[in-house]
């Protein structure tokens, strides 16, 4: 559990149904680019749009992504649920057809006090056997809640917690994150991709979440590559010619689209989620299957993809 933890979009045709075929030639393409590599492939997270889909459809990706990765790339397909019970129902799942673990991400809708969230995770561990790993996804984004060092440090000592993606934008709070929980009870990785992470690589590190290696994995792993050798000065010069062009694109989309309908800031951020359909239309820019956001969410027009296309030059991915 370390490198490069890629949270993998999910492709949809434009009636809406699941592109399982489509998703299947990401996969091995992703795999043929990660294998003897320190990644860690995630479907069905939030970038996975896994809210959106039925448990039919969550059923049918873990499944091919097992049967596609299975000794060749850890794989955590995202499990969560907002209650307890389905999420149990979705770990037995992925522990009956072979996977190493599940990604978790806190209860949303109805947020738990402290006491429900660490029984939450409990009782998930409890349904599982004792080699199914559980990496908790603890992002305020996305659930409105935020789960705090002491607390997390109780929740990384119940069997089958592994790892934490920490997506906090406050580099203070990471850093207490990491300072409390235990390194013999989990590992703690930032959620908030490559650029994140170059801040954080000198308190320690072992790894960030990334999207756009869902279309350019090199550039993702020659960052952590740079940060493993502590050349602090080479990553972040990689990050500013190759990574920050795809950041600031999805940035100026806010200004095209306008604001997002969460009250609080700490609930969808400044930017909200126009980063999905950017990520898929430079999947499909570059011949992988990127395909269409689910509804409520929207994809760029054709004026957005052809300043993608500059982008992505400018990213030399194509």
């Amino acid at each position: 559990m370390k490198g490069v933890f890629v949270v993998q979009t999910t492709p949809f045709n434009e009636d809406g149904c699941l592109d399982l075929d489509g998703m299947r030639t990401n996969m091995k393409w992703l795999v043929d680019h990660a294998s003897d590599k320190d990644f860690v492939l995630i479907p069905l997270g939030s970038t996975g749009e896994f809210y959106a889909m039925s448990l039919e459809e969550r059923q049918s990706v873990i499944a091919m992504a097992v049967e596609e990765t299975q000794g060749k790339v850890l794989t955590f397909p995202g499990c969560g649920a907002a209650g307890t019970l389905e999420s149990i129902r979705l770990c037995q799942y992925a522990e009956s057809i072979g996977a190493e673990g599940a990604m978790i991400v806190s209860p949303y809708y109805h947020i738990p006090k402290e006491e429900g969230m660490f029984r939450h995770f409990e009782q998930l561990a409890e349904g599982v056997g004792p080699d199914f790993g559980i990496l908790v996804y603890n992002n305020p984004l996305v659930t409105g809640s935020w789960i705090n060092p002491p607390l997390m440090s109780r929740i990384s000592k119940i069997p089958n917690i592994i790892a934490i993606k920490e997506n906090t934008s406050d580099l203070f709070n990471y850093h207490a994150m990491r300072s409390e929980i235990d390194p013999s009870d989990a590992l703690v990785v930032t959620g908030m991709g490559e650029i994140m992470a170059t801040h954080l690589a000198v308190f320690g590190c072992p790894g960030f979440v990334s999207i756009s290696a869902n279309f350019a994995p090199e550039i993702s792993h020659s960052v952590y590559e740079a940060l493993v050798r502590e050349d602090f000065i080479k990553a972040a010069q990689i990050c500013r010619m190759l990574v920050e062009p795809f950041d600031l694109f999805i940035g100026n989309l806010q200004s095209k689209y306008g604001p997002h309908t969460a009250t609080l800031k700490t609930w969808g951020g400044d930017q909200g989620y126009m980063y999905i359909g950017a990520i898929k239309a430079a999947m499909d820019i570059v011949g992988l299957h990127g395909g269409e956001v689910r509804s409520p969410l929207i994809g760029l027009d054709e004026e957005d993809k052809a300043e993608l296309k500059r982008v992505l030059h400018l990213m030399k991915v194509i």
